[in-house]
């Protein structure tokens, strides 16, 4: 990592730490293990294999397909992707995926990663 005191950071993938989440495998690239740093928004590279549906009462998510193809379900309305597709999804929309992609998550802001609300209404 670079100029940990002055909150810069170069992470990679290969040895940032990998869990799985709602919507596959994920690598924390910038997350929770970094919030003393005050970040702006937090980005997770994802294997998406599918996703359950579920919404943010506070953050916003941006998806940028890395690879693969599949459909981003946003407020019960079916959006086919692909590589190089970008969805933005505003808090309190219902969202979830289909398909087999890799994607690039951030969430803004930083500190909303954790707050996933289940169900189809906000």
């Amino acid at each position: 990592m670079v100029g940990e005191a002055s909150g810069l950071l170069v992470r990679h993938e290969e040895t940032a730490q990998r869990e799985r989440s709602t919507c596959g495998w994920r690598h924390l690239l910038l997350s929770r293990q970094d919030r003393d740093r005050g970040l702006a928004a937090w980005a997770h590279a994802v294997d998406i294999d599918g996703a359950r549906e579920h919404y943010h009462k506070v953050g916003t998510e941006l998806y940028y397909v890395l690879d693969g193809e599949g459909s981003v379900m946003l407020d019960g309305v079916e959006h086919p992707v692909r590589t190089g597709s970008i969805v933005h999804i505003p808090p309190g929309v219902v969202h979830g995926a289909r398909g087999r992609m890799r994607v690039l998550v951030v969430g803004i802001p930083a500190g909303f990663v954790a707050e996933l609300m289940w169900g189809t209404h906000p």
